[in-house]
């Protein structure tokens, strides 16, 4: 675990104060991190080691918190947190930073968001990187509706779900908005259909924990893109795929070959 927390910076979009990471290499090829709900920058990318891992690569690894999340605003309101609205906060930073292309990877949430982005901004994109989602970005990943419960209770003793006593826990870890975060995940969640997938036609690379029992098939949501390839992350649950070295050495191949 990499606990040196890289310096924060942050700018404004939509109406909010958005925060962000820049590091590694300023010549070298960007890759823009989207991390996952109830997570942040630090958590999803810095502390698994995706900072150091991208960063030794000779990557410039820019990571944003999403709204409602990490060093963000954090809006109570749900129509706020569409996935399209997010995708346009990621491509925003790269105005920001006056990027006019770079490499996306994202986790979770994250995965969906960048699948949103490259719908709406494929000229901005290089190659994706989605993670912990598979064929539930188009079928959907069960009931989440017991885990805003979970996050409005009064404490993690009053939730009996499982799935929701583990994103309460994770939240009141990361010293969530939890308020923010229940407003997050009743729109986050919007699906994508199999044609949106289909016009998705950069180079993509999907892994999965084999013992995720969130995401769906990886290999199934490749089927359905033109230029993707599928990646079993062995024995690893949809919290501790995120860090794998499986992950990491397949992300690295995949952006060597894309850049």
């Amino acid at each position: 675990m990499n606990l040196n927390a890289p310096a924060f910076s942050s700018f404004q979009h939509d109406d909010l104060k958005l925060s962000y990471f820049d590091e590694g290499d300023p010549a070298g090829d960007p890759i823009l991190l989207i991390h996952g709900f109830a997570s942040s920058a630090l958590v999803n990318w810095v502390h698994p080691g995706w900072l150091k891992t991208l960063g030794d690569a000779g990557y410039r690894v820019i990571a944003i918190d999403n709204r409602g999340h990490g060093r963000s605003d954090k809006p109570h309101q749900p129509s706020l947190y569409h996935p399209p609205a997010m995708a346009s906060d990621a491509i925003a930073l790269l105005d920001h930073l006056g990027i006019p292309e770079a490499h996306v990877m994202g986790y979770s949430m994250g995965a969906r968001i960048t699948c949103f982005a490259a719908l709406a901004f494929p000229h901005r994109i290089r190659t994706i990187i989605l993670g912990g989602l598979g064929i539930g970005m188009v079928t959907g990943v069960g009931d989440w509706d017991p885990i805003a419960d979970a996050l409005l209770a009064p404490s993690l003793d009053d939730v009996t779900h499982e799935r929701g006593r583990m994103f309460r826990a994770f939240a009141d870890q990361t010293k969530s908005d939890r308020l923010a975060l229940a407003a997050c995940i009743r729109t986050s969640r919007d699906l994508l259909s199999a044609e949106d997938m289909g016009k998705i036609d950069m180079p993509a690379l999907i892994g999965v924990g084999t013992k995720d029992d969130i995401a769906g098939s990886p290999q199934e949501l490749a089927m359905l893109m033109p230029h993707a390839e599928a990646l079993d992350i062995p024995n690893r649950d949809h919290m501790l795929a995120v860090g794998d070295r499986v992950f990491k050495k397949a992300a690295l191949e995949f952006l060597h070959k894309h850049s």
